[in-house]
């Protein structure tokens, strides 16, 4: 019978993919003809643990970790399975622990216990969550690193702010400040000049100053002194007496204002007094109106004299009327 070749393709496609399979399973540690001795083991966390990691006892391999799952949907623990050879006994009080190298991917490290009862397939190992070497170094060297980001972040900064510095518009302002401090500085060196500085006028006005200061230092000394008689006196006068006359007449002063406001004395009664007023007023009227009569009167006798001093052998004419209100004393004739 003869085979066809697309019979013989087939054929050893299924070869090499069932090769393929084998060979991947052996290299991952996994028997596939033989039921592996399964261990199951309990951890809070796993780090970097994955599958087909390492399983050693006293750093021997002797098995793989062939799958990780959570055991709950709340993920409060890990189930790692672990396939060991079973040419390996394992006693029922040993200890499960991830340890890893510096170098090199995390592992399972089984902690054999003394004991003749060994633990079965399908049987959970005890667990610890001790820290491994690997897990000391990263505890001793986070700190180490974490320094290290900040300092990596500080210099991101520092960087930046260079950048910054060197940006087009911030080095014309750094030309435009560095000019300006040349300038300030010519002109510090020139108010600091010797011969014709600001500065060294002003220390020569100053030194003019201190000089007229000293030779006027007699009349500055005399009129110190005579401030210092003048304070003298001020203080050795009685000006505690003055002060108490001063309040005395003031004293005084105000007794005679109270009794010029009271009834008493006549003072008092010419400013208080209303029938007093009126009185007073009454008689200033009539005296104005005497003034007034004897005015007309007067006046009457400079116009009409011949009306009170009438000497006639025949008899006279008729007298005028007598006035009535004070003549104008610019028509009285001469």
């Amino acid at each position: 019978m003869q085979i066809s070749n697309e019979v013989k393709v087939g054929l050893l496609a299924i070869v090499a993919i069932v090769v393929l399979v084998l060979g991947f399973n052996f290299l991952k540690g996994q028997s596939v003809f033989n039921k592996p001795f399964v261990l199951y083991a309990r951890f809070p966390e796993i780090g970097s643990l994955e599958k087909s990691n390492m399983v050693k006892i006293n750093g021997l391999n002797v098995g793989t970790v062939s799958n990780i799952k959570p055991a709950d949907k709340e993920v409060s623990s890990i189930i790692v399975e672990l396939h060991i050879d079973k040419a390996i006994s394992i006693p029922r009080n040993s200890i499960a622990l991830i340890d890893g190298s510096v170098l090199g991917s995390a592992y399972i490290n089984i902690e054999k216990a003394p004991g003749s009862a060994f633990l079965k397939s399908g049987d959970s190992i005890s667990t610890r969550a001790d820290m491994s070497l690997l897990s000391n170094l990263q505890a001793q060297v986070a700190p180490t690193l974490t320094r290290l980001n900040q300092t990596f972040d500080s210099l991101k900064l520092v960087i930046g702010g260079l950048n910054s510095l060197f940006d087009p518009n911030t080095k014309n302002n750094l030309r435009g400040i560095i000019a300006n401090m040349n300038v300030t500085s010519a002109e510090l060196a020139r108010l600091l000049d010797i011969q014709s500085g600001a500065l060294s006028q002003t220390m020569n006005n100053l030194n003019v100053v201190t000089g007229n200061l000293a030779k006027n230092n007699d009349v500055i000394n005399s009129s110190l002194r005579n401030v210092e008689v003048t304070t003298s006196r001020l203080a050795n006068a009685n000006i505690e007496g003055v002060v108490s006359a001063l309040q005395s007449t003031i004293g005084e002063l105000q007794g005679t204002i109270k009794r010029i406001n009271t009834n008493n004395g006549t003072l008092g009664l010419l400013m208080n007094d209303r029938q007093l007023y009126d009185r007073l007023s009454g008689v200033s009227n009539r005296l104005d109106k005497v003034a007034l009569s004897a005015e007309i009167l007067f006046d009457d006798i400079r116009v009409h004299p011949k009306r009170y001093v009438n000497i006639s052998v025949f008899g006279g004419k008729k007298g005028a009327e007598p006035l009535t209100s004070p003549s104008l004393k610019d028509t009285i004739p001469q």
